[in-house]
């Protein structure tokens, strides 16, 4: 099932982006550190030239360490950018945030003219949590639901920064398509737009071969079920969420798999590493351009198919 979430408000706040960014004297992007990669903006490396980026890996008491300094080393490959890791709570590393603002722009004059600051992030990666901090204030709407801001807006922060508030937004086609299956897991996509049996599948196919022994200390398993779906009847089966005639309930057991994730109850789990992630992009590049190729012969041949004649023989 292909995943694709994109409101209205979500288009506008796309075209403001392209139109102010390139005024920007600094991108922050806050990423989840669970999904690096399939929450970061793709307009970002498109708009911002030589603008210097730090890129904010947020929610790394929920991620996996190993993987997120990973991501980090991948990440900081990346001509002017900077990476630094982040947990909800902690106001103390979040400020380092205005120390890195000035090393990432030395040649800014903040006595003349302030330091324009623009911070993006995908809808429920905790971007407006991070304003307030910054800020001292609530100036950014938060929730639990994703896209709570959905307007742009201008903070005023210490040291003389201007910090403009972009609405989270996500993008009309997600691809590679595993990256809508992680946003959804993560919460990132609106619950109402998605099919949860489907969508606990994928993350039951993944924590059974990334993480076997969370998944089996977590719900009591001796044995590793042979796959995803055998994994969630075993689960339906130890919580007892079965129907009339003993069917298991898979609609609660993906509701407490994702819960569980979203909540870390499962553990530090990472979704995506560098390595599975060039892997992805190079299986859709290929896909693509063998739809391309396909999409190409088919008109070549209706064209043919047009031109009196073109099929008779003599």
């Amino acid at each position: 099932m292909a995943i694709n979430w994109f409101p209205g408000h979500m288009h506008k706040a796309r075209k403001e982006i392209k139109k102010i960014m390139p005024q920007m004297d600094l991108i922050i992007e806050v990423l989840d550190a669970r999904i690096p990669f399939s929450s970061e903006n793709p307009l970002v490396p498109a708009l911002r030239g030589d603008t210097p980026l730090l890129r904010v890996l947020n929610k790394r008491d929920l991620a996996d360490p190993v993987i997120t300094a990973q991501w980090q080393t991948w990440l900081e490959r990346e001509r002017g950018v900077r990476t630094i890791t982040l947990t909800h709570n902690q106001r103390g590393e979040a400020l380092d945030i205005l120390r890195l603002a000035g090393e990432m722009t030395p040649n800014h004059d903040r006595q003349k003219s302030a330091l324009r600051v623009m911070i993006l992030g995908i809808p429920n990666v905790g971007k407006s949590t991070l304003i307030n901090t910054l800020a001292g204030r609530p100036a950014a709407k938060t929730g639990n639901e994703p896209a709570v801001t959905k307007a742009q807006q201008t903070i005023k922060l210490p040291d003389n920064i201007l910090l403009y508030d972009t609405p989270g937004f996500l993008w009309p086609k997600l691809s590679p398509e595993e990256c809508g299956y992680r946003l959804a897991i993560t919460g990132a996509i609106r619950s109402s737009v998605l099919d949860f049996e489907d969508i606990a599948l994928f993350e039951a196919d993944y924590l059974r071969e990334a993480y076997p022994a969370l998944v089996k200390a977590r719900y009591g398993l001796d044995e590793l079920p042979a796959d995803g779906l055998a994994l969630m009847d075993a689960i339906a089966e130890k919580r007892r969420f079965l129907g009339r005639g003993g069917v298991p309930d898979l609609h609660k057991v993906a509701e407490v798999l994702l819960n569980e994730f979203r909540a870390g109850t499962l553990g530090r789990i990472s979704l995506e590493t560098p390595e599975m992630v060039e892997q992805e992009i190079q299986q859709a590049a290929l896909a693509e351009a063998e739809k391309e190729s396909k999409l190409t012969k088919k008109k070549a041949a209706s064209k043919k198919a047009r031109i009196p004649g073109s099929g008779r023989r003599n």
